[in-house]
């Protein structure tokens, strides 16, 4: 492989730590992946030399800040191609991003009409929307999901009739790793007339985004999932749209005027900004992106895909271990159980061995039910992994059968 990955992983400080004794072997990334050490000197300068307060100051230490917040807010704008740097809304996260757009889109609906989105939906994708149905005497609609985890587009189509006023999806599934047809889909929805959120917090640092290109109503992610620090996220939404949603909190920044007769809200982005923002997370969000820029993400993918399948190819080989998610199409996700043992046990040992995976339902439950299974090992895998760290992986999973079978 001509990606250098032993350069990049010196980027990476908490990779050279130990964990039981053992070199850490992180494969956790689709619940957070690593900082590097750009982006936490990035936060670092921010703190000792121009920490202050945005959009209000007129001392140098405020327009230093605001400049650097802004800026951010333009390199995410051409990351995913959005067409103005107003379309960028600055959030907590993925799920804090969805309960907006619920929030504001609830009033499109009235008794009767209907929200669909998949089968393969993380938690935080389902349960707004069934607030918001409940609340206004809406149906939630399912689109089917097939036993190699893809989902089923013409089910999704024979679900689309003129009641379906919102539809939301994935970009990527958490639990399986598929990528779904998010164009197509786009496409089938705006044909009837219906608004589309796409989850992306799973797609953002792997696959390219185009909102422009997609046509995306609505897309939301997480700073966490894309080497930035938790806490902080984004909601791009078309400029219309946004205009016509009511902000999701009142107070500070998102106005314009304020009487105790009446308020008048402030322009996009900062309408749905309210009070002061996480500063140092949207400008630490913005250096990870510039990073990942650096990269080069065509390198990332390339690298990533090989990753995926040497670990897919090597795991296979171990007896009983079953794969949930063998779509075509898939990031560096391999959620898996090894007959008559709990993922839970797998889990323990391997953390034991220095290696850190994610076991239980990943926060999709439905999933789970559709595969008869109370959840999986999951291996999630990024750029700075190697295929020295999936020999370990393989090696100590077999240590951990041996164990577990006894």
């Amino acid at each position: 492989m001509s990606f250098d990955v032993e350069k990049v992983r010196s980027d990476f400080p908490i990779l050279k730590r130990e964990v039981n004794g053992n070199p850490l072997v992180y494969l956790d990334n689709a619940a957070t992946t690593q900082k590097p050490k750009q982006v936490v000197d990035e936060i670092v300068t921010y703190y000792n030399t121009y920490n202050a307060n945005i959009h209000r100051g007129v001392h140098t230490l405020s327009q230093e800040a605001t400049k650097a917040f802004e800026k951010s807010r333009e390199t995410i704008q051409h990351y995913i191609n959005a067409k103005y740097s107003s379309e960028v809304i600055f959030t907590a996260g993925t799920t804090f991003g969805i309960n907006m757009v619920a929030y504001g889109l609830s009033g499109i609906l009235k008794a009767g009409d209907e929200v669909v989105i998949s089968s393969a939906e993380h938690h935080s994708n389902i349960v707004p929307w069934q607030v918001i149905c409940k609340a206004r005497g809406a149906k939630l609609k399912t689109i089917p999901l097939d036993d190699k985890g893809d989902l089923d587009i013409e089910g999704f189509r024979v679900l689309l009739n003129n009641r379906v006023k919102l539809v939301a999806f994935n970009h990527v599934s958490n639990s399986l790793g598929t990528i779904n047809p998010i164009k197509e889909m786009i496409y089938l929805a705006h044909q009837n007339d219906s608004i589309v959120l796409v989850d992306g917090a799973q797609g953002v640092s792997h696959i390219p985004i185009d909102v422009q290109d997609l046509d995306i109503d609505f897309y939301v992610f997480s700073g966490h999932k894309i080497y930035a620090p938790t806490g902080i996220g984004i909601l791009y939404g078309k400029e219309h749209l946004l205009e016509n949603m009511p902000p999701y909190q009142g107070g500070g920044e998102m106005i314009k005027e304020v009487t105790f007769e009446k308020t008048t809200y402030a322009d996009l982005p900062h309408k749905f900004e309210a009070g002061t923002p996480n500063i140092v997370g949207g400008i630490a969000l913005g250096r990870a992106i510039d990073y990942l820029n650096d990269l080069g993400l065509e390198n990332v993918n390339k690298y990533e895909r090989d990753i995926l399948k040497e670990a897919t190819r090597c795991l296979l080989q171990i007896e009983g271990l079953k794969i949930y998610g063998s779509s075509n199409k898939k990031v560096p996700v391999i959620s898996f159980n090894v007959e008559m043992i709990h993922p839970y046990d797998i889990g323990s040992i391997l953390d034991q061995m220095g290696i850190a995976v994610r076991t239980g339902h990943h926060c999709t439950q439905p999933v789970m039910d559709r595969y008869k299974i109370p959840g999986t090992v999951r291996a999630s895998f990024a750029f700075y992994n190697t295929l020295q760290e999936i020999d370990i992986l393989v090696k100590s999973l077999e240590k951990a059968v041996k164990m577990l079978k006894v």
